[in-house]
């Protein structure tokens, strides 16, 4: 009698957190606000239209929100999850985390597309916090957005998993 015995895959299925949006604001929009309206203003200072103030104020708005920009947008990662895992991406390369490593969640609701940071225990690939953007909801903005619980609670059951 002979067994034969084959390889099978077991493809987890899995969430995305992260908005769609997320490539848009990381690449798209950064790079074309910063490009755009620098070119824009440095137009502005070689021609000699505007007055000295007005130049003045274009390059601290441009230096201003570019720093904005870079803070908030170039930062974001593609997040999705398995339950048991976070899968992250800059785009480039993704890494799996455990949920066991989620020390805490944390968002940002003062800014519209309300950033959430997710700070790990050790030092992953992408360091000991990620932020991405979680997918829009239109209702009740000044509340904690779910993706937040739902992250904490999956740190919480990996945590009581890896306890007991």
């Amino acid at each position: 009698m002979e067994t034969t015995v084959t390889a099978t895959t077991v493809t987890a299925i899995t969430v995305t957190l992260s908005s769609r949006l997320t490539f848009f604001y990381k690449v798209i929009f950064s790079f074309g606000w910063i490009c755009a309206f620098g070119a824009g203003t440095i137009a502005m200072w070689m021609s000699s239209g505007p007055p000295v103030a007005v130049k003045c104020f274009f390059l601290a708005v441009w230096c201003l929100g570019s720093i904005f920009t870079w803070w908030t947008c170039v930062p974001l990662k593609r997040l999705r999850t398995d339950g048991a895992n976070l899968y992250v991406s800059n785009y480039l390369k993704e890494i799996v985390v455990p949920a066991g490593l989620i020390e805490r969640v944390s968002e940002n609701r003062w800014i519209n597309i309300h950033p959430v940071t997710i700070h790990f225990r050790g030092n992953p690939e992408f360091g000991r916090k990620i932020v991405f953007m979680p997918k829009a909801r239109f209702a009740f903005s000044w509340t904690s957005h779910p993706v937040v619980g739902e992250i904490g609670r999956m740190a919480q059951a990996a945590a009581a998993g890896s306890a007991s």
